[in-house]
């Protein structure tokens, strides 16, 4: 069994966030040493002009070494941003109902980064 398909047997609780064209996966996994750790994902849907689509993922992981310190930092981080900017969304894209211009910019692939667990 690869080491892939070993982690996906492992998820212990998961919840989803589905935000438009992401879904922000949060799922408890555990360790070999029967440990607990926290992957967090992003899934973006891109749509290919031909009407097919694929998807870019991004995942962290967090162990519980790092969560307070996660915790206070994410914290520090969304009150700088509301209270800064409040909580009204101010970009256009981001409104339900925002049409995409043809003159938009597409997103390019080659701005992501596809990082598997075997990189790490």
């Amino acid at each position: 069994m690869s080491e892939n398909e070993n982690l996906e047997q492992e998820e212990i609780f998961s919840q989803i966030l589905r935000a438009g064209r992401r879904t922000y996966f949060f799922d408890v996994r555990s360790t070999k040493a029967d440990d607990y750790y926290l992957t967090i994902t992003e899934s973006k849907k891109f749509t290919h002009d031909d009407g097919s689509y694929h998807y870019k993922k991004h995942k962290i992981y967090l162990y519980k070494e790092d969560f307070a310190e996660f915790l206070n930092i994410l914290k520090s981080a969304t009150d700088f941003v509301l209270d800064e900017k409040g909580e009204e969304v101010i970009s256009e894209r981001h409104q339900k109902d925002f049409k995409k211009n043809s003159s938009d910019e597409e997103v390019s692939a080659e701005n992501f980064t596809d990082v598997r667990f075997e990189d790490i």
